[in-house]
This record gives structure tokens, C-alpha cells and sequence, in this order.
């Protein structure tokens, strides 16, 4: 069964939350897509997660090169799943993918802060529970860390 985890930011950017997400996402054996709402913004993102911090790296790559289906994590831009990723990671107000029973686990990555964000987060949550995902909803608390609640 799918799992749809909905991670909502506060006060903290993707670009903080995305690459250890990604990283314990590969710690757990896992291929990883994360689709954005842009061309752009799969290219700013492709830059962060390369310089994010001096003392990692963190495999990817974008749709666009020649051996995505050998990545451990492909970013993209539109529907798709180039390197047979079993978790899908929707930021940006991403859109549900038409094949969601695909993925082991998805995550949406949301902003708090956004009214657009929000409206979407709750309609894929609708959604999610019609086809009967198992949903969880994160929120991170005041030291940073993330905290399921109900």
C-alpha cells in the first residue's frame, strides 16, 4: 500500500529539509524522484543539493542526462519515473502523480506559509485518503525536528 507523508513547512525552507530527507531516503536503500512544479526549479534544486554542505555528496541527477535510470535519485520536472524510484517526493506544489499506486511511499513536501500550498496539500490529502493511502502529516517543532502529528 502506498504511504503519503505530508511534510508542511514553517519557518524553514526546502532547500533546508530536502537533502536529509534524500539522504535518509538512500541510508534506507532507496531510488528517489523529486518532481518540481518547474524546469527552473528542478535546475536551482539540481545546484543546492551539489553545495549544500562541504562534507557530503549526495548522488543525483537531473531527467536530463544520459544515465537517469542509473541514479539513485533523479529530479524532475514533469510526470515520470526514469530511474524506477520507489518513493517520489512532491515539492513546489507538484501535482499527484497519475500513477501513485506505483511508488512504496510518497512525500509532499509543502509551504505553511502559502495560501496556494496549502489548498493543494489538502486536496492530495482528499485524494490520498479516497484511494485508501495510509497518510501521515509532519510538522517540524521548535527545535527543528520533525514531529508526527494528528
Amino acid at each position: 500500500m502506498t504511504e503519503v507523508l505530508f511534510y508542511h513547512l514553517q519557518n524553514i525552507t526546502l532547500e533546508q529539509v530536502l537533502p536529509p530527507l534524500l539522504e535518509k531516503s538512500l541510508e534506507r536503500g532507496w531510488r528517489v524522484v523529486v518532481q518540481a512544479s518547474s524546469e527552473e526549479r528542478t535546475d536551482a534544486l539540481d545546484a543546492h543539493l551539489w553545495t549544500y554542505r562541504d562534507d557530503s555528496f549526495l548522488p543525483h541527477a537531473s531527467w536530463r542526462v544520459a544515465d537517469a535510470s542509473h541514479q539513485p535519485i533523479v529530479l524532475i520536472a514533469e510526470d515520470g519515473n526514469p530511474n524506477r524510484a520507489n518513493v517520489r517526493f512532491l515539492v513546489d506544489n507538484a501535482a499527484l502523480p497519475a500513477d501513485p499506486e506505483a511508488y512504496e511511499r510518497m512525500v509532499l513536501v509543502f509551504n505553511g506559509d502559502d495560501a496556494d500550498a496549502l489548498a493543494m496539500a489538502r486536496a492530495a490529502w482528499t485524494e490520498s485518503k479516497s484511494r485508501g493511502f495510509e497518510v501521515t502529516y509532519w510538522q517540524a517543532d521548535e527545535a527543528g525536528r520533525w514531529r508526527r502529528r494528528n
